[in-house]
């Protein structure tokens, strides 16, 4: 037998093993991709969403014309639109702007002026698994967060 022939079979399985060493690591990136597309589509998706919430349920919320009542209008408005019940969630938060003073003596530069905090958090896909003794665990979970200043009481006007 040749000295070709004999290093031809010593290197035949090279490539196997090197598929086999790679492919874990290409499927955890892979999962990292799909998690960072799904996260960033959701987040495109809530801003558009979360500016039309605040500007049509936040200026003008139907019934009491109270802060509290608009954050839970915005909040739902927001889920239903978003629609991602199993992997994001959506917390809204609203806070009058100008606010002065401290404990029970405090009034408002801007009494009108109301800044709406809207919360995205998103679960990813797949949160934890391990391949071939690589393991993934990627974080808990990713926030975003979108804030919005409107007058309350002139319809589109947004800060």
């Amino acid at each position: 037998m040749s000295g070709a022939a004999r290093r031809a079979g010593r290197e035949s399985g090279q490539m196997s093993v090197e598929a086999a060493i790679m492919l874990p690591v290409l499927v955890v990136l892979a999962f990292v991709m799909a998690n960072l597309m799904l996260f960033v589509e959701a987040c495109v998706a809530f801003d558009r969403i979360a500016y039309d919430a605040v500007v049509t349920q936040g200026v003008s919320p139907a019934g009491e014309q109270t802060v509290e009542s608009a954050e839970g209008a915005v909040e739902s408005c927001i889920a239903d639109a978003l629609g991602r019940e199993g992997t994001c969630e959506v917390e809204v938060s609203a806070r009058d702007v100008g606010r002065v003073g401290g404990g029970e003596a405090t009034f408002s530069v801007a009494p009108t002026l109301t800044t709406y905090e809207c919360t995205l958090t998103f679960r990813p896909w797949g949160s934890g698994f391990s391949v071939a003794g690589a393991s993934f665990s990627p974080p808990v979970e990713l926030t975003h967060v979108r804030e919005l200043t409107v007058d309350r009481f002139r319809p589109g006007v947004v800060v």
